[in-house]
């Protein structure tokens, strides 16, 4: 490719025309979308259902956290081996597979009859999650020529904000009429149609040279984020962080995280190719793309307590209100490759994340009675923010790998992505749930002594609380459980300021990783490509 064609989006090197899929290119973007809204909103919509799980399943705050968890969890520690089978045995099938297996288990998530069982479905959807998201990413990166790749990958990422918006305003809607179960079926029909797209629109795709499957390191990735993160939810779980129910699991997981790295050096097929870090556009950009889904999920998930817990929003009113991060994310991820075009991936991610830092310092304006203009203007500025990372992060890492390897490319991007989530609602949940027992103090006194300890967990654990208290006790019970409802909304308001602050810091971290890491305007592409 000439350096006037490279400098032209629109640009089509010769021989790109021939890419099976080429001439309906824009059409396999629109499936590829319809199935990342699948998985995203399988995850998403989730959010504004939480506080009703607790009600209605009795689930305690660390089982809430695994019910996002397990989801993550599997989704990331099978990404590295969905890649490796997609690039094997064909893109396509794997998209096929994996939106089967995905609302197969969505049905069974929806019939739970306990915090367990729905741990475990959830779980299960992961494994569906897996398949699907990183191969979508991987069939763009296939079928698009260089010069459109970034216009499509940012059509890509902005999808995620649609499904943020969509995720939470479907939950809500469905619970304002049906039972909790049905927030899982919401997806279902989508995988439906993802099927029948995929497979009458999308071309077949694979490495012709793949490696094998390494079992032996996806299992240790699994092991080493599962003790990481159940570490982390029972230190913030009040247990204690020297205890060793904390640091045999924390330890642990270290210990099989360095464990997966030296094993995946000295493999002839790994799971995870370390020696792509070795590359700052590559590790600079995986890094930005961890602590932006970092922030995302794990502020989410305390927002979505406080919309409900403290101002008494809905379900479908707190979804509403969390639009404003949806659009500017939808918005903001297309125009943001561009952008990025214009004044470097460096710029534009460093300036993305300095917006992230700032919404977050707009939460310390969230009070029990802030007007809801100033909710939806602070989340509109971290919408942006996030849409502004996303795109140009995506197609730096996906820059280095070579397009035969796209499937392990992708399932790198997307892995970091949902390691960060899951750390995030893990870290900043355990912060959260730690500083909200200690603000409630001995507030939590005023009521019987066998239900203080469940009080603790969080707002709508401690109104809960209250309300079966009101119900069942006496007046005198009674009177007092309702002198715990405004300090603890006190508690909660305060706690949240202190989360997000944490998160505010993640973001500033972000931004300066990328302004020292990550390379200039130059952008490092594979020959292969």
């Amino acid at each position: 490719m000439t350096a006037t064609e490279k400098s032209q989006p629109g640009a089509v090197p010769p021989g790109q025309d021939e890419r099976p899929g080429y001439a309906r290119r824009w059409w396999v973007l629109a499936t590829m979308t319809v199935c990342l809204l699948v998985v995203i909103m399988g995850n998403t919509i989730l959010n504004v259902a939480i506080p009703t799980l607790q009600r209605e399943l009795g689930a305690t705050q660390g089982e809430l956290q695994w019910v996002v968890d397990a989801y993550i969890l599997v989704f990331a520690g099978l990404l590295f081996s969905w890649g490796v089978i997609g690039d094997r045995i064909g893109r396509r099938r794997v998209l096929l597979i994996g939106l089967s297996i995905f609302a197969v288990a969505s049905v069974m998530a929806a019939l739970s009859d306990s915090a367990l069982e729905l741990i475990a479905w959830r779980a299960a959807m992961g494994i569906g999650g897996a398949a699907v998201q990183p191969t979508t990413l991987a069939v763009i990166t296939n079928v698009f020529p260089p010069g459109e790749r970034g216009r499509a990958i940012g059509v890509w990422a902005g999808t995620a904000g649609i499904a943020v918006a969509g995720g939470p305003l479907a939950g809500g809607a469905v619970l304002e009429h049906f039972w909790w179960g049905a927030v899982f079926l919401v997806g279902v029909p989508v995988a439906l149609l993802g099927i029948v797209a995929v497979s009458t629109l999308v071309p077949e795709s694979r490495d012709p040279d793949p490696g094998r499957l390494d079992i032996p390191g996806v299992l240790l990735s699994i092991a080493a984020l599962a003790g990481l993160v159940y570490g982390i939810i029972r230190g913030g779980g009040g247990e204690g962080w020297t205890t060793p129910g904390v640091l045999v699991p924390l330890l642990g997981g270290l210990a099989l995280l360095a464990l997966f790295v030296w094993l995946q050096r000295r493999s002839a097929h790994p799971a995870l190719d370390v020696s792509l870090f070795r590359n700052p556009a590559f590790s600079a950009a995986a890094g930005a793309l961890g602590l932006n889904f970092f922030a995302l999920l794990g502020a989410t998930f305390y927002l979505v307590f406080y919309l409900q817990g403290v101002r008494g929003f809905s379900p479908l009113e707190s979804g509403a209100v969390l639009i404003p991060v949806a659009l500017g994310m939808a918005v903001m991820a297309p125009l943001s490759s561009g952008l990025a075009e214009r004044f470097g991936a460096k710029a534009v991610c460093a300036f993305g994340f300095l917006l992230i830092a700032l919404s977050f310092a707009g939460v310390q304006l969230f009070q029990l009675s802030t007007p809801v203009w100033v909710l939806l203007a602070v989340l509109a500025v971290q919408g942006v923010g996030m849409g502004s990372v996303m795109a140009p992060a995506t197609e730096s890492i996906m820059s280095v790998v070579p397009r035969e390897k796209a499937g392990a490319g992708a399932a790198v991007n997307n892995s970091v992505r949902q390691v960060g989530g899951a750390l995030g609602v893990a870290i900043l949940g355990s912060l959260l749930s730690g500083v909200y027992a200690a603000r409630l103090g001995s507030t939590a006194e005023a009521l019987p002594a066998d239900v203080r300890e469940e009080a603790n967990e969080s707002i709508v654990a401690t109104l809960e609380v209250v309300r079966r208290v009101q119900a069942e006790g006496g007046s005198e019970a009674a009177a007092a459980a309702a002198s715990v409802i405004e300090p603890a909304r006190d508690a909660f308001v305060s706690a949240m300021h202190v989360t997000a602050i944490g998160t505010a810091a993640a973001a500033v971290l972000a931004a300066v990783v990328v302004l020292i890491w990550r390379p200039g305007r130059e952008r490092v592409t594979s020959s292969t490509h």
